[in-house]
């Protein structure tokens, strides 16, 4: 069986046993990671092709490391004048193994299963007012002003509010697991970690 992702606005092809590099994952390195954005499923002559997703298909990997890609030189120079730049950048990475493809979603409730024990929000845009109440510091009425985090203006805030992440407290308590989904599902890559936004609502939660 084979199937057709996406993460981190890229699509890949991949098989069980298959190792592949993609855009940083906010997970530890032996962590189980589970993509739920599946294009397409195939198993021999028999293609399932989503609209535009596979409903209820999911492909689990297992982290095998972080790593930088190769580094990217640009130079700039303007003519005529003697403004000259170089810069170079690495690409933070993550290589993950898949272990496991299912058609019907089986490893889904397990999922849900974890994060209720680690009484931490997990957003799904589907049911952001059954996520609100089950985040730790979610009360009806006390939404948190989330720009007031390095980076967040109010369309990106909707966004946070739509997918059922209100207050400072919720962010504070996600999981590695968690970030990695939400930044999934609202084209959020790295940006947790890159602007410290889980370190930051822990403090504002404080004083909220």
């Amino acid at each position: 069986m084979f199937a057709v992702i996406k993460t981190g606005g890229k699509q890949y092809k991949v098989a069980e046993g298959d190792t592949i590099v993609v855009e940083k994952l906010n997970a530890e390195a032996g962590k189980d990671v589970v993509f739920d954005t599946v294009l397409m499923l195939g198993e021999g002559a028999n293609v399932t092709v989503g609209a535009p997703v596979v409903a209820g298909a999911a492909v689990t990997g297992e982290v095998a490391e972080q790593t930088r890609g190769d580094k990217v030189i640009t130079r700039k120079k303007r003519q005529r004048q003697t403004y000259r730049r170089t810069i170079g950048h690495k690409q933070h990475l993550t290589v993950v193994k898949i272990t496991g493809i299912s058609a019907d979603g089986a490893k889904k409730p397990a999922k849900k299963a974890a994060a209720k024990t680690e009484e931490a929000p997990k957003a799904e845009a589907a049911a952001p007012k059954a996520e609100a109440a089950a985040a730790p510091a979610a009360e009806a009425g006390a939404a948190d002003n989330l720009k007031k985090l390095t980076g967040i203006g109010p369309a990106l805030e909707k966004k946070l509010n739509g997918a059922g992440i209100t207050t400072f407290a919720q962010i504070a308590a996600l999981t590695d697991a968690q970030i990695a989904e939400l930044e999934e599902q609202l084209s959020l890559s790295g940006r947790f970690a890159k602007d410290g936004w889980v370190e930051q609502a822990k403090e504002l939660a404080k004083d909220a």
